[in-house]
């Protein structure tokens, strides 16, 4: 296929040519990935500024999609590519192969660092915001090799999915301290204040005045911000939530177990030692249903299920994209509904041909990078989730470039249950990072 990019395309691209250390953070269906290689060609074959390029994406993504973009547009036909996933014997054999990008799943990066001598000139990490903790082993091994990189590229649409204190590790990857400081405590310090605490341990902290705007300023000269919705013509978006509600008998266990942390039903013992522990079994009471301690199910109510199914029904034949959480979530919508879960490449493939009716996904394991919205434009949220980046990638599968109809997103809420928490936290979370894209933002000169 040609590639006529968009003004905003070619500007990114551009932009990673001018850059050595590069931020994009792009808005869900901006074209991330054939942008990224459109500049990795051009540095390649046309600069000869590199030769060796590391690909870091989540597992599905790096399995399928960086493969598939590079054999969809016709520009990309000579770049080269290895995929270094599988048994240690796959990922090695796949190592020696001779490409211009190696592409491989986030979760073999300090297993490359440890056993592969390090000759990447270039990183490019898809979903930067995978890399949003410091502590964690993927972060920490790539820091170690930063230093050797002569080009690093961070792809997200969602850089500070939970808080701004995010970013000073996605930062720190592409600049090594420069903007933010070295250390992460350097960087708390600088810029917030304790916020919820007790006595000496602190819980949260909350941005010191003024302190958005300079993070915006710091990062603005290597990190661009694009949105779909200001650059390209996106479906029409309507969401709506639907409200269900406990008789008097459900209501009284949910707020019992609420108020004392333990509960007796059915002779199946509920505990909570903490309150993430609590908000998590909360969670599971709003959508039907528990894990006791000894991990079998406590079934509280049908209310979501019965919401569910006048949701399906409503979409007269066309196909509805159920998000679950909880494996019995699953279960229990699989018991009422004949529905398939989208697993493999193959699911993918049937859902896009309109050959699933219903079909179940779990945010956590195919939010980013999929290419879903052929299939369908209508998404139910059966169980919610805190996570700000995952509600977003997860809607994003449908709500994107491509998208002929009109999407429609339901979310299935539990009246007077942490539901309507989740709900409002998703609200809060979200005008904070549209803030932070606002600040860094690219827009078309008219």
């Amino acid at each position: 296929m040609k590639y006529n990019p968009h003004n905003y395309q070619s500007y990114a691209s551009q932009f990673l040519i001018d850059h050595s250390a590069a931020g994009l953070f792009l808005d869900m269906g901006c074209g991330k990935s054939v942008i990224t290689l459109t500049a990795l060609n051009e540095l390649a074959y046309d600069y000869f500024e590199i030769s060796k390029v590391l690909v870091i994406a989540p597992k599905r993504v790096a399995e399928s999609t960086w493969r598939n973009e590079i054999k969809k547009w016709e520009h990309l036909k000579d770049i080269s590519y290895s995929i270094v996933i599988g048994s240690k014997e796959q990922r090695e054999k796949a190592l020696k192969q001779k490409a211009l990008l190696y592409i491989i799943n986030r979760e073999n990066v300090p297993w490359l660092v440890e056993n592969h001598k390090w000759d990447f000139d270039t990183v490019v990490i898809d979903e930067l915001s995978s890399f949003k903790s410091n502590k964690a082993a993927r972060f920490k091994a790539l820091k170690k090799v930063r230093p050797k990189l002569k080009r690093i590229i961070g792809l997200t649409g969602t850089p500070a999915p939970n808080s701004l204190m995010d970013l000073w590790s996605e930062i720190y990857l592409l600049d090594m301290g420069q903007r933010f400081g070295r250390y992460i405590g350097g960087f708390r310090d600088r810029f917030f204040t304790p916020d919820k605490r007790n006595q000496q341990i602190v819980f949260s902290y909350k941005p010191r005045e003024g302190a958005e705007e300079k993070i915006y300023e710091l990062i603005s000269d290597i990190c661009v911000s694009m949105k779909a919705t200001d650059n390209i013509k996106m479906p029409e978006l309507i969401m709506n939530n639907v409200e269900v509600k406990m008789n008097g008998k459900e209501k009284e266990i949910y707020n019992k177990f609420k108020s004392d942390m333990v509960l007796t039903v059915e002779d199946k013992e509920l505990d909570a030692v903490n309150a993430a522990a609590l908000s998590n079994k909360l969670l599971q009471m709003a959508n039907g249903a528990v894990y006791d301690e000894e991990k079998a199910v406590i079934e509280i109510h049908d209310n979501k299920l019965d919401a569910l199914e006048d949701l399906i029904e409503a979409a007269n034949g066309k196909p509805v994209l159920v998000a679950y959480w909880y494996k019995h979530d699953k279960d229990r919508i699989m018991k009422h509904f004949q529905a398939e879960e989208i697993n493999t490449a193959a699911d993918i493939d049937k859902w896009n041909n309109g050959e699933m009716p219903v079909a179940l996904i779990h945010p956590a394991s195919a939010g980013h990078g999929l290419n879903l919205q052929q299939g369908g434009s209508t998404i139910i949220w059966f169980g919610l989730t805190w996570s700000l980046e995952l509600y977003q990638q997860l809607n994003a599968r449908l709500y994107r470039q491509g998208q002929e109809n009109t999407v429609i997103i339901y979310h299935i809420v539990t009246k007077d249950t942490i539901d309507e928490n989740v709900i409002k936290a998703l609200e809060s979370k979200s005008a904070g990072q549209n803030a932070l894209i606002e600040a860094v933002k690219w827009r078309l000169r008219k």
